[in-house]
């Protein structure tokens, strides 16, 4: 064999012996939205879960940005507009959900619809998850539009009717008729007289309510809608308030948002010829930050965190499968900072406030004994605090990261809307410059 056939042999060997990824455009889509985080929030929970010394999954990701959080004719954002700039890749007025406030929208694309209907339209298999109600924006904006946020049993029978494969999310109450009680021991609100169960059961939907009932679906669910609380997953009030009612921040009988994610990513990736896309959101990130819940907060954050290892799991184990996993929020909720003093006493409360006048938070609130670190790389752990910026959500700290395929896409700042165009990218091909 001469030189140049056998050259030419072992090229077609490497070829056939390599697994070719893919052209871009071809990929999944992961986006976990632990809603409200930016860096105080992460640094916090590696320090509280990992220690100093430490890695939270979200640390081991690709790509990190800056991310711009400003709306139209706003320096910050709501969850609803935030939900609704990352859906249709366009700033929109501060309340809007799914439409520029009152405007129907069509996408940075095109496209009447946002990048999660677009991709139904194409084959694609979708789902979202979501540790708060069904009509939780940060997932609910990608399957529904409304005029107000606050038509949450109409948000919710738009999403159950919307088609998408996986829907777990809390919010029975919104899906039940007036009066009539649910699984989870509260009436329905809905004034329609429409079981939004049974309609999601005549639809092909699989309708199931607790841990057990996830933990046991069959990878080869077409349909699913788990409803796993009467409202929330979590009880978003400060630690006095869940103290004297005796509440844990988090329902303890509720499926982990890691175990929705899990289950959701494992029926969504079933079938190897099939693309998928989901979104899920923690939202007690957000909420247990506005309400200045430290303890709900790092517990929420860590929450997210575990979702986020399980999607790199599944990266690292189907290699074969390009997906990209996006992780950002769309503002800095209570903007949190580890207040760490030298030497601090475990066993002292801290003071109520900072010197600058911020409220100062330890395990069970304001005037508590201060939270103790996971162990130092030399087995030390250390007190600290987290003290409070603000209660709302504003502009702060937020950051994207970006993990798997096509991460490096991510640009070391990215603006809100560069998030619609990176998802955008993987799952349709289409270059930004197109929009």
């Amino acid at each position: 064999m001469n030189l140049r056939n056998r050259s030419s042999l072992l090229v077609l060997l490497a070829l056939f012996s390599c697994r070719i990824l893919p052209l871009f455009g071809e990929g999944n889509v992961i986006f976990i939205h632990p809603d409200g985080t930016g860096l105080g929030h992460w640094n916090a929970a590696r320090v509280f879960k990992a220690g100093p010394d430490g890695f939270l999954n979200w640390d081991k990701m690709d790509r990190l940005a800056a991310y711009r959080p400003h709306q139209k004719e706003w320096l910050s954002s709501t969850s609803h507009a935030g939900a609704t700039v990352h859906a249709y890749g366009k700033k929109v007025h501060p309340d809007s959900y799914g439409m520029d406030q009152k405007t129907p929208l069509k996408a940075a694309s095109g496209f009447p619809g946002s990048i999660m209907q677009e991709a139904m339209k194409k084959g694609i298999r979708t789902g979202i998850v979501n540790s708060g109600h069904i009509a939780e924006p940060g997932t609910g904006v990608f399957l529904a539009s409304s005029e107000t946020r606050g038509d949450k049993t109409g948000i919710a029978k738009t999403i159950v009717e919307s088609g998408a494969d996986v829907i777990f999310c809390g919010g029975e109450i919104y899906l039940l008729p007036e009066g009539i009680k649910g699984t989870h021991g509260k009436k329905g609100v809905r004034t329609d007289g429409v079981d939004m169960l049974e309609e999601a059961r005549a639809l092909g939907y699989t309708v199931i309510f607790h841990r057990a009932e996830l933990m046991n679906l069959p990878a080869d669910t077409v349909r699913v809608l788990g409803v796993f609380s009467a409202v929330n997953m979590y009880n978003d009030k400060n630690e006095a308030t869940l103290k004297e009612a005796g509440l844990p921040p988090y329902d303890p009988v509720a499926p982990t948002f890691e175990e929705m994610t899990r289950k959701a990513i494992e029926i969504l990736s079933h079938d190897p010829k099939k693309r998928f896309f989901l979104v899920a959101e923690e939202e007690g990130t957000d909420n247990f930050s506005n309400a200045m819940n430290a303890d709900g907060m790092l517990q929420a954050t860590v929450r997210a965190d575990q979702a986020i290892g399980r999607a790199m799991n599944f990266i690292e184990e189907n290699p074969d499968r390009p997906t990209l996993l996006l992780v950002g929020s769309d503002s800095d909720a209570g903007h949190p900072s580890v207040w760490a003093p030298w030497n601090a006493d475990p066993n002292v409360p801290l003071q109520p406030l900072t010197l600058s006048g911020s409220m100062l938070d330890g395990q069970e609130g304001s005037g508590s004994k201060p939270f103790l670190s996971a162990p130092d790389a030399t087995g030390k752990q250390h007190a600290f605090g987290i003290a409070w910026g603000y209660s709302i959500d504003m502009p702060g700290s937020a950051v994207t990261k970006a993990h798997g395929y096509q991460s490096e896409k991510l640009t070391s700042t990215v603006d809100n809307t560069g998030l619609y165009r990176l998802m955008y990218q993987v799952l349709f091909g289409e270059a930004s410059s197109k929009f």
